[in-house]
């Protein structure tokens, strides 16, 4: 039996250093298990168990949820499930198994391939985005060595048709993604001039078509509850009190929230001006009075002594800067302390975001604005947020004109006799 104090401390970072170094997980990623096993562990220790086994952990599991079906869950819920049965994996096994399909990219074309996702790290795009481009590739790359092609000047239209056909044609969205690392690969290779002919040109089209999901989003009076709960007599409370209000008020994102620096807080023009992480635009808002106030009293009262040129730093020693996925736990842990139904929505910094996108709408602010706002570089991102706007929606509905009884007792009707 493993401790919940030293020795479970001693369980949980052997498990983060085998997810780091084993499975090539990022920082972010481990630090996030960590938290949340440190979390179960006080939560075990309230319910008087003092010593860990995998067997608790399942128990765990089955005070938070009860006998679930994991399908049915949340992607929350999956991912407490997930962090803790690796846990429980690592305590009965020593070790960890990867999930993941292992990326080939060997060769000459390997090392495109290689070219092409340094790339997309340059234009920084999201970590899960650059991925799948990878996995995609790789799969693509493993067909190309098993065809005998080690040369993309051999790669043309009848070599990706036949690999397609390799494809299982019940999920759309594998051809569809296929295609479109295939498709951006080969432009690269064209447009850095590593191959003669544009070939993307080739890759065949699909009509597949994802619908973004529609946002969570909190009424007025629920983000004003959860904030009004936060403990602003403590450090953390008063920097999370800050953050919250950023997020909510403002709608920044948590990357740009969790990179804002004392130079980015223009306070002789009352204004924030960041360039955005994930876009690399740059982003100039109004620093509310009352964000501002949120801010000064963190800065006087709560923020440890420190050189770091960013605002927010966390509350334990040493003291670094905040990351993406802390600013999201905490605004996730000030949703659900204060009371407010969540339900089956997100509660996060981007559920804030949605919020304010939602609420600029209900005060028939033009779309426009609300695009500016929010940072994004056309409308048509703004648009998706429409869809939760249902007073106005409603303004559009059509009457239905009455259907005579004629028209059920004729023949083949409902009341035909």
């Amino acid at each position: 039996m493993k401790k919940i104090n030293e020795a479970f401390d001693q369980l949980i970072y052997d498990a983060g250093e085998v997810l780091k170094h084993k499975l090539l997980r990022t920082d972010s990623t481990v630090n996030w298990y960590r938290i949340y096993w440190r979390r179960m562990g006080r939560q075990l220790l309230e319910q008087g168990i003092s010593e860990f086994n995998s067997g608790v952990g399942r128990q765990y599991l089955l005070s938070q949820f009860g006998e679930f079906d994991y399908a049915t869950l949340s992607k929350r819920d999956k991912d407490i499930v997930k962090i803790v049965n690796v846990l429980c994996e690592y305590y009965e096994t020593g070790s960890l198994a990867s999930t993941r399909e292992r990326i080939m990219l060997d060769g000459h074309i390997g090392d495109l391939v290689k070219l092409f996702i340094n790339h997309l790290v340059s234009l920084r795009l999201k970590a899960s985005t650059i991925r799948e481009r990878e996995h995609y590739l790789s799969r693509f790359l493993i067909h190309l060595n098993e065809k005998g092609i080690n040369s993309m000047d051999k790669v043309g239209k009848f070599v990706i048709l036949d690999y397609l056909k390799t494809l299982d044609v019940r999920h759309s969205t594998v051809a569809h993604m296929t295609l479109r690392a295939i498709r951006g690969f080969l432009k690269f290779l064209f447009q850095q001039e590593l191959i003669k002919t544009d070939t993307s040109l080739s890759v065949p089209k699909d009509n597949y078509r994802k619908q973004a999901k529609l946002p969570s989003v909190f009424k007025a009076d629920e983000i004003q509850r959860m904030i009004d709960k936060i403990d602003r007599s403590s450090v953390c409370g008063k920097r999370n009190y800050a953050i919250v209000l950023i997020a909510a008020r403002l709608g920044l994102r948590a990357s740009d929230i969790a990179g804002l620096k004392f130079e980015n807080l223009c306070w002789e023009q009352s204004t924030i001006s960041i360039c955005q992480f994930k876009t690399g635009r740059p982003l100039q808002l109004p620093l509310l009075a009352e964000v501002g106030e949120g801010i000064i009293d963190y800065l006087k009262f709560g923020r440890p002594v420190s050189g770091e040129p960013y605002v927010f730093l966390s509350g334990r020693s040493p003291f670094g800067r905040m990351y993406t996925c802390g600013i999201t736990s905490l605004v996730n842990r000030a949703f659900i302390s204060s009371g407010v139904n969540i339900g089956h929505r997100h509660h996060g910094p981007h559920a804030l975001r949605h919020s304010l996108a939602s609420l600029l709408l209900e005060q028939k602010t033009v779309l426009p604005v609300i695009t500016e706002v929010l940072g994004h570089e056309n409308s048509r991102s703004t648009k998706n947020y429409l869809r939760v706007d249902l007073s106005s929606m409603k303004q559009c509905m059509l009457e239905v004109s009455a259907v005579s009884d004629d028209f059920y007792n004729q023949k083949g009707g409902c009341f035909y006799a």
